[in-house]
């Protein structure tokens, strides 16, 4: 910001030794204010108001200044105000970031449940499978017994007939034999001579036919045995053959189940895939909430470090602005329109004509310069309050104030000047100093004090 340079006020000097800031004299040739007449002090009270005047507007200026100075923290504020509002922006979207994550966290979990029951229908249905497969082995087996004892009924039957078959030819052999027998009986009534021979062939014949007889009770009961064992053999086929159906039925129901948890395990596969991938999806979202800095998140926000320290769409953008760049920044607006914070406090931009609080302060420019303008126009503080000092400083060392004893020195402690003024309290006296004789004189007493008091009343 440029000003214009601006300096304490000096008061011009007389011909005559005059009293400096206040234009007194005690020539009382050219209107000289210390004489015996009365008139001739009324000027005091002019000059005095003056200085009171110009002391008095400093102190409005000041005034003014700490006003400035206290726009200037306003906007300060206000500044610091739209930095909390980017923080709490910024809060949101890690908000967002966070809920984002825990979607992701709550998907992986999805996925890596849905992984362990795809994995376990994976297992169901290899052990359905090896299941199935000895059933049907069972089956095999038992359809290769069932056959095995059909075969074997069949052989036992085929015995039983061949058995009934002898039995049949042994007793018509024995029937034979016995009308053999008869026959030869017949004939040993005809033929003496073979009498003998024929009943030992009859006996030998009834022999035969017992023993033929025997056989064929022998092979009867094997027939019937053979029988019983057939029978036997039929009904172990006839179990073989049910255990093999059944053997089959649950092979079939095995496959079948089987095949329905490979379909359960093809489907959590999918589905944990579909969590993984969903997982992933919230991963990737929740950091762009955290760290995406190039433009908007998800279509609608920004991210936190975005609004923590500034990013695409949100810095130099109206009605934006970042954390960062609302408490620190000082090289230009924050939005387009405002400073931040730290500008409005200690910043010294030349666009920015407000002024910042420390240029209200103690001065304006780039430098701070006391003498330099803050607006173009008015001064600091600082400026004014050393504008008003001075010139107090100027009245000071006129108008030492009320003592008990002449002083040698002004209240400073510099040397007293020609035409300083103290009140002699001990003797209620106005006394001058005269450097010409370095003495102190009083004052008509009436008339200093007259004009002392209107002085004084217009000063105070």
């Amino acid at each position: 910001m440029s000003g214009a340079t601006g300096s304490t006020p000096t008061s011009s000097a007389g011909a005559q030794p005059t009293v400096d800031a206040t234009g007194a004299t005690d020539d009382s040739a050219v209107g000289g204010l210390f004489t015996a007449v009365e008139s001739q002090y009324s000027a005091i009270s002019g000059i005095v108001a003056a200085d009171v005047t110009a002391a008095a507007n400093s102190a409005t200026q000041a005034a003014t200044s700490a006003a400035a100075a206290a726009t200037s923290a306003t906007s300060s504020s206000n500044s610091a105000t739209a930095s909390a509002t980017s923080a709490a922006s910024s809060s949101n979207s890690a908000s967002n970031s966070a809920a984002s994550a825990a979607i992701s966290t709550t998907q992986a979990t999805n996925a890596s449940n849905s992984a362990t029951l795809a994995a376990t229908s994976e297992t169901n249905a290899a052990t359905s499978a090896t299941t199935a497969t000895t059933q049907a082995t069972n089956a095999s087996n038992s359809a290769t017994a069932a056959a095995t004892s059909a075969s074997n009924a069949a052989t036992s039957e085929s015995n039983a007939a061949t058995s009934a078959t002898n039995a049949s030819t042994s007793e018509t052999n024995a029937a034979t034999s016995e009308s053999n027998a008869a026959t030869s009986a017949t004939t040993a009534s005809t033929a003496a001579t073979n009498a003998s021979t024929s009943e030992t062939n009859a006996a030998t014949s009834a022999t035969n036919a017992a023993t033929s007889e025997t056989n064929a009770a022998t092979s009867e009961t094997n027939a019937a045995t053979s029988e019983t064992n057939a029978a036997n053999s039929a009904t172990s086929a006839a179990s073989s053959a049910t255990s093999a159906n059944s053997s089959e039925a649950n092979a079939l129901s095995h496959r079948n189940d089987a095949s329905v948890f490979a379909s359960n395990a093809s489907t959590s596969a999918t589905n944990a895939a579909t969590s993984e991938s969903n997982a992933a999806a919230s991963e990737t979202l929740a950091e762009e909430w955290a760290v995406k800095t190039n433009g908007i998140v998800d279509s609608t926000d920004y991210a936190s470090k975005a609004w923590a320290i500034g990013g695409t769409g949100v810095t130099n953008t109206a009605g934006s602005g970042a954390s960062k760049e609302w408490a620190t920044k000082t090289t230009a607006t924050v939005d387009g329109g405002e400073y931040s914070a730290k500008e409005y406090a200690v910043g010294s931009q030349a666009t920015n004509t407000a002024g910042s609080a420390k240029q209200w302060a103690i001065g304006g420019g780039s430098s701070y310069a006391t003498n330099t303008t803050v607006d173009g126009t008015n001064y600091s503080a600082k400026y004014y309050a050393e504008l008003a000092a001075a010139q107090f400083d100027n009245f000071d060392d006129t108008y030492l104030g009320a003592k008990s004893s002449d002083p040698t020195l002004d209240n400073d402690g510099n040397a007293l000047i020609n035409g300083a003024l103290y009140y002699d309290s001990v003797n209620s006296q106005l006394k001058i100093y005269d450097t010409g004789t370095t003495t102190w004189s009083s004052v008509t007493s009436g008339a200093a004090t007259n004009g002392f008091a209107i002085a004084m009343a217009i000063a105070l």
